[in-house]
């Protein structure tokens, strides 16, 4: 069966950011995600997590101003040293928060810097986060973004996160698999998920068109969860969705689409 997390940026979003854990926890989710935990003290979280009974399973790496419109900063040239200053930062929140593998964001290309440029800095950065984060005992995880909904975003198809793992060499990085993502870049999620089994490291899901829970859209969930299982996937399911309407009115596709 799979193990669904609850996506905190996301989901519960009538409520508090502080308050969605208590929501998630109430509305049966054992664990949850969130982009960043950074405008919080960690006590804080670690507080709500505990009472709560709620296990981490993922937050991003700082990933630049996000209200300005950054998406990261990994292949930015010009921000290596604020990239790796986050690389820390990232380390000493996921230590105290439990979580065990970190999300860094590749970023939207900037203009007039060349592939091999924009390539090489994702590499290097990665190489050192990796290096970094395995002293602590984390994994690092890259996500492919579509580009419909973030233009620009330099890492948007898996083959692609694949290649540029095998130039990083490192043993603890794996790719998140967002199911929406790749449904709108590539397709093929199935054969996809079987092919890189061994490099997932993290699933995210929501239905196309419009990112809302799965059942509302195109995407064989019913098949796809059962496909997972069959394969071997055993790690958690980030609910990384936009609610239709209310979040609570949506969940009991949790039920419908796992018998």
């Amino acid at each position: 069966m799979p193990k669904f997390a609850a996506n905190l940026t996301m989901l519960f979003n009538e409520v508090p950011f502080l308050d969605r854990f208590e929501s998630a926890a109430k509305a049966g989710f054992k664990a949850v995600e969130f982009l960043f935990p950074y405008a919080y003290p960690v006590e804080e979280i670690r507080q709500r997590l505990d009472a709560n009974g709620l296990q981490l399973v993922l937050h991003n790496l700082p990933a630049g101003d996000w209200d300005a419109g950054e998406r990261g900063i990994a292949c930015h040239p010009d921000r290596v040293s604020e990239f790796r200053d986050g690389v820390g930062k990232a380390i000493a929140y996921a230590t105290a928060l439990g979580v065990k593998q970190v999300n860094c964001l590749a970023g939207k290309a900037p203009a007039g810097v060349s592939e091999d440029v924009l390539r090489q800095t994702f590499v290097d950065n990665l190489r050192f986060a990796a290096a970094e984060l395995k002293k602590a005992g984390l994994r690092l995880l890259i996500e492919p973004i579509n580009t419909f909904d973030i233009p620009g975003f330099y890492l948007n198809r898996t083959v692609q996160a694949v290649e540029i793992l095998d130039e990083v060499g490192a043993d603890n990085a794996f790719v998140q698999y967002d199911i929406y993502h790749a449904q709108r870049m590539e397709g093929e999620l199935a054969a996809t998920a079987q092919k890189y089994l061994s490099r997932i490291g993290h699933v995210q899901l929501a239905d196309n068109p419009g990112r809302n829970e799965p059942g509302t859209g195109e995407i064989n969930y019913p098949f796809l969860f059962a496909h997972l299982d069959r394969i071997g996937y055993d790690g958690w399911i980030g609910c990384e969705y936009k609610p239709a309407a209310a979040t609570e009115a949506g969940l009991d596709w949790r039920q419908r689409l796992t018998q």
